[in-house]
């Protein structure tokens, strides 16, 4: 290639190297300069300082070469006297560049082929960069393609402007694809990698579902109805939670459409996938009895310090609320948040009383009374002898078969009882070696003193060093189940809350951190002046 070349067809050349790729002329042109500087400086040496310019507008080829301006010269190939230079430029100053033209020259084979490798890499590069820009902005859409080919059951997908790659276990199960057949799927992540931009789609991804119905269903689109959350067993079964913020609009009703027709739009595309349209309630006890459909539910149990429910259904509903191999549960688990425990009727009953046994057991034990007695108290809703010692006496009195003095020595015994089980907590914390002090920090009881002592925990300072998990334990999903990990004070009846307060409270008492000013509460007096 001569610099005497086509000038037009120079510019040609850039206009359809820009439009094949998409990307900007500029970026073209400012690689083929590239290009003739390498080659130039092959020509010329390789520590001459040659710049080449292309005129985009006409296409003139220029070549000039940059020497700085030195009082004393060391290299004539990159430097310059400054009587020279001005001679030049008569304002030209100790490092200053001055450019010297240089004349055109042929290319030979090495160097138009080492040019062009230069144009392709930097092209390569450009269009890399216009496809990450592009794509990375797509995270969370849905994109249509055509399989281009199947490589070890990854499917490659040319989106038009880039390939992306469903992995197969991003794939609907028995789903299969054959080169040329359209795709649509979910963006969930593009990388930069060495090889180029790394776009990833997504068949089963819970988000896939939740954008089709949004393309279904114009209330989502125009944000009338919110899709809350989405549970899905690829390929199986998918539970999805909508509300309207119209009260006029049934969500349920218009995603399933007329005759079914939008709902039915979803399941073909997900491969005959079915949909459970359920309606979002903030009450969380609702949203889960509407979750678990079409299973009816009898009671829930809340614990929402552990996130966890207890749902109670009829004997013959056990299989339908569980659903076939799990699938059910597992899904309402997943769509709501908590983790679900279904039990039949005669399981609660069951286990009812069972918690009444344990119950009247223990007041028989700890008041010394006879088992109609404690049944009684057990019967009446109290839990522990706690309760008992410290209730108002009239509640007690007005026990039927209770009198004013029957509930007096009750309450006596429940609190003498309580005065032995603190000595011999006292007794058991002194053994363990756990310090005085510790027993002043707020919400610290005796029975966590000694299980603080057997934890190792013997100072207000071991106390401030402890997180909240170790005081009440944490959870954790382990293959779709949550594991449950004690803390020291596990079974006591402590709220993160309360055990965060504590620590903190032991901080303060340890010196560590000051304690925070209480805001002052105006008077009405105050508040009026």
């Amino acid at each position: 290639m001569a610099v005497s070349a086509n000038r037009l067809e120079l510019l040609q050349i850039a206009d359809a190297v820009a439009r094949e790729k998409s990307i900007d002329r500029s970026i073209v042109i400012a690689s083929m300069e590239d290009a003739l500087q390498k080659a130039a400086r092959s020509r010329y040496g390789q520590e001459t300082e040659v710049r080449a310019e292309i005129n985009p507008k006409s296409g003139e080829v220029r070549f000039s070469r940059l020497l700085l301006v030195v009082d004393e010269v060391e290299n004539d190939a990159t430097q310059i006297a400054l009587a020279d230079a001005r001679k030049r430029n008569p304002a030209a100053q100790p490092g200053d560049w001055i450019a010297e033209t240089l004349p055109p020259f042929d290319f030979g084979r090495i160097a138009a082929q080492s040019a062009k490798q230069v144009i392709v890499q930097r092209v390569r590069e450009a269009e890399r960069d216009r496809q990450y820009e592009e794509y990375k902005d797509r995270i969370a859409d849905i994109v249509n393609g055509v399989v281009k080919r199947v490589e070890y059951g990854n499917v490659i997908v040319d989106l038009g402007r880039g390939e992306a790659i469903i992995r197969r276990d991003e794939m609907i199960p028995r789903e299969m694809f054959r080169p040329g057949d359209r795709v649509r799927a979910y963006v969930y992540d593009v990388r930069r990698e060495q090889r180029g931009p790394q776009i990833f789609l997504s068949r089963t991804h819970p988000q896939l579902m939740a954008k089709l119905f949004r393309q279904e269903v114009p209330e989502i689109y125009d944000g009338v109805i919110e899709v809350k959350s989405v549970a899905r067993d690829p390929g199986s079964r998918a539970k999805i939670a909508v509300v309207s913020r119209d009260s006029s609009i049934d969500p349920v009703g218009a995603c399933v459409g007329m005759r079914g027709s939008r709902v039915q739009a979803v399941v073909n595309e997900l491969q005959g996938e079915k949909i459970d349209i359920i309606p979002w309630s903030a009450d969380a006890a609702t949203f889960i009895v509407n979750a678990l459909q079409p299973a009816e539910v009898v009671k829930v149990v809340l614990d929402e310090d552990s996130s966890r429910i207890e749902v109670v259904v009829p004997d013959d509903q056990l299989s339908l609320a569980i659903g076939r191999r799990g699938q059910n549960v597992r899904l309402a688990s997943q769509l709501t948040g908590w983790d679900i425990d279904i039990l039949t009727e005669a399981e609660e009953s069951e286990r009812r009383q069972k918690e009444f046994v344990e119950r009247t057991n223990a007041f028989m034990e700890a008041l010394d009374v006879d088992e109609v007695v404690g049944q009684l108290l057990a019967s009446e809703g109290f839990r522990s002898v706690e309760e008992l010692a410290f209730v108002d006496l009239p509640e007690l009195a007005g026990i039927e078969g209770f009198d004013e003095d029957t509930a007096q020595e009750i309450q006596n015994r429940a609190r003498g009882w309580l005065e032995q089980i603190e000595a011999e907590h006292d007794a058991r914390r002194r053994e363990l070696g756990v310090a005085d002090e510790l027993k002043d920090v707020e919400g610290v009881t005796t029975a966590m003193l000694v299980k603080f002592g057997e934890n190792d925990v013997k100072s207000v300072e071991d106390l401030a060093g402890c997180a909240t998990d170790d005081l009440v334990g944490w959870s954790e999903k382990k293959d779709g189940e949550t594991v449950k990990y004690p803390g020291f004070l596990d079974g006591m009846d402590l709220s993160r809350e309360e055990a965060e307060a504590m620590i903190m409270a032991a901080r303060v008492k340890a010196g560590w951190v000051e304690a925070a000013p209480e805001t002052p509460v105006e008077s009405e007096e105050t508040h009026e002046a």
